[in-house]
């Protein structure tokens, strides 16, 4: 009995000893198993993935843009001699015929006055030659005189009258030379430049001299921007259209004014467009010569998609973007548009419901296993 008891106590001993080693050796099995699928898993990468966006159907294009004033321009003297007087200054709103200066030319003066004396002087043989032509008229008709004394009365009454039309051209030239001694605006404005004073002798150039601006003229109520639209835009820029104008002075503040007219004709150095948009300018708070930026509201012919800037891969063939399909990456090819700084258009290649992976990692290929995870959402303090 007690050998039994002994054999059955070292069979118990043993079943007990080879459980133990039993269980241990499933316990390591079943940690490798898990390691191993954790391995696995963390081997696999995680990518979050977003949605492309539709592009605006009309985007915002902006310009540098030139301001000059509608009407500029330069106030010459057409008749010689000194100044007498100014009436306005730099900075002076004027209408249309308000006197500017007054030019003092005695020459002209007297000329005009020699002129109008050798009128009077020819009116006087004009009238006398008319007498006389018609007293000879008279006498041939009793055969008094003879038809050559006829003739000549009437040719001398005839020359009489030239006199006089060209006494009368005479005088009516050197009228108008009088009336330029008066400087007139020749439409509403604003005095930019005085280049004159009271006094200085003002040449008109008629003797060979050169001619020296009195003064300068800007219409400001209505402006002129000159613009160069790229030509890529250069189709979509049309008569009509609106633009707003923005200052950096002015922060805050829009100017509208519409597109009137455009060159019809890219520039070969520059591959522009050159147009005018037309701006009021009532107040004046806008000033001729001033830089401005042009926006333009442009409208796409197509329908284009916008992306992260980040999600684009550059290899040796194409540039590509990586999606997810089905657990897996996929790497397309697109064609790119315009680059907007963080975001990029693309022209084709890719849809609205593609998964888009927005920053993929340098070393993905095509047909990786990826895990997609959601983004944490970034909780904002107040």
């Amino acid at each position: 009995m007690r050998r039994i008891r002994i054999i059955l106590l070292l069979v118990v001993f043993v079943a007990l000893v080879a459980f133990a080693a039993i269980s241990a050796i499933h316990s390591r099995v079943r940690a490798t198993a898990v390691l191993r699928d954790e391995t696995n898993r963390q081997a696999v990468p995680s990518v979050v993935v977003v949605r492309p966006q539709r592009g605006a159907p009309a985007e915002e294009v902006i310009l540098p843009g030139n301001i000059q004033a509608f009407i500029d321009s330069p106030i010459y003297a057409r008749a010689s001699g000194y100044l007498r007087h100014w009436y306005f200054d730099i900075g002076a709103h004027v209408k249309e015929g308000d006197l500017l200066a007054d030019i003092e030319s005695p020459e002209i003066d007297q000329q005009l006055q020699q002129a109008r004396a050798d009128l009077a002087t020819a009116e006087a043989n004009l009238k006398l030659a008319q007498i006389t032509a018609a007293r000879y008229q008279d006498l041939f008709k009793t055969d008094s005189v003879s038809k050559q004394d006829v003739d000549n009365a009437v040719q001398d009454a005839a020359a009489k009258t030239a006199a006089v039309k060209s006494g009368q051209a005479n005088v009516g030239r050197l009228e108008q030379l009088v009336s330029f001694e008066k400087v007139y605006a020749p439409f509403d404005g604003v005095i930019t430049a005085r280049n004159t004073d009271i006094g200085q002798l003002i040449d008109s150039g008629s003797s060979g001299g050169p001619a020296r601006e009195l003064f300068h003229i800007a219409a400001i109520y209505k402006l002129r921007v000159f613009v160069n639209v790229p030509q890529v835009y250069s189709h979509a820029t049309v008569r009509g259209m609106k633009a707003d104008l923005t200052f950096p002075e002015l922060p805050g503040k829009r100017f509208t004014g519409t597109l009137v007219r455009t060159a019809d004709a890219i520039d070969p150095a520059t591959r522009t467009l050159l147009v005018e948009v037309d701006v009021a300018n009532p107040t004046g708070q806008l000033l001729p010569g001033a830089y401005t930026e042009v926006h333009f509201a442009i409208r796409s012919n197509r329908s284009t998609l916008i992306i992260p800037s980040a999600s684009l891969i550059f290899r040796s063939d194409v540039v590509r973007v990586a999606i997810v399909e089905g657990n897996h990456a996929k790497l397309v090819p697109v064609i790119v548009g315009r680059d907007f700084g963080n975001t990029i258009e693309i022209l084709s290649g890719l849809s609205d419901t593609s998964a888009l992976i927005p920053n993929p990692p340098d070393s993905i290929i095509d047909g990786e296993a990826v895990r997609v995870i959601q983004p944490k959402a970034t909780s904002s303090e107040p």
